[in-house]
């Protein structure tokens, strides 16, 4: 399945420029011309990299470069921008952007740099044997495509909430260990404090409910962990 591309961008022209770069190397794409709509898409799909503008109507590509991050920090962002100072592209850069490129920019290189950040982000999603379909109870995960549906209902998760929900299912009788998680989907050290994977796991929980409020996926085994509830 092609990588999804979500392209941030008020100026028509540009807009459609990249549109037409991206799809005819094989990217698929999707336009938002605010942060707004940009923020719309997000929670429909996740993509796997967004290039952003920052001079955008309302909402400023600064604010929604913070938004993105928070929604899931594995988003590639790549900040296409006529803004050429030095301050403003470490700043973007240490809030989170993974690249900066100065309009006018060479296509070629975009390209070239767009290719780095999806290799750089893309080590958790493409680890392992991910292209079997998963089902348990009436989800159904299909990795290829990074899609999960409950009852027939496409969900939106988080890259990090996809990861976990792939984790449980992969083994549905195993209890997970907040360890296990953390390490397995942040590719961290886990340092016993952080209630990330409590977060995380409440946040999927509310997703499933919201399609089918009378099952029960997830259990919390009380002392050691997560694992999916078989019985």
């Amino acid at each position: 399945m092609a990588d999804y591309i979500l392209i941030v961008e008020d100026n028509n022209e540009i807009n459609h420029m990249l549109t037409e770069l991206l799809q005819n190397n094989g990217y698929a794409t999707q336009s938002a011309y605010s942060g707004t709509e940009a923020i719309l898409y997000l929670e429909r799909q996740i993509p796997r990299a967004v290039i952003l503008d920052l001079m955008l109507p309302g909402m400023t590509g600064e604010e929604l470069l913070a938004k993105i991050k928070e929604m899931d920090s594995g988003i590639a962002v790549i900040i296409a921008s006529a803004k050429e100072d030095v301050h403003t592209r470490v700043d973007l850069l240490r809030a989170g952007a993974d690249d900066y490129v100065v309009k006018p920019f060479d296509t070629e290189e975009l390209l070239a740099r767009l290719e780095v950040a999806l290799r750089k982000n893309g080590g958790n999603i493409q680890a392992g044997n991910r292209s079997e379909t998963l089902t348990f109870k009436d989800i159904v995960m299909e990795p290829d495509r990074f899609r999960v549906t409950v009852s027939g209902q496409e969900i939106a998760l988080t890259r990090r909430e996809y990861l976990i929900l792939e984790l449980l299912m992969s083994n549905p009788n195993k209890v997970f260990t907040k360890n296990n998680i953390y390490e397995s989907v942040w590719n961290e050290e886990f340092v016993g404090e952080d209630n990330a994977v409590n977060v995380h796991i409440s946040n999927i929980r509310q997703k499933l409910a919201r399609v089918n409020g009378e099952e029960t996926y997830i259990q919390t085994v009380w002392g050691i962990g997560f694992k999916m509830k078989t019985l």
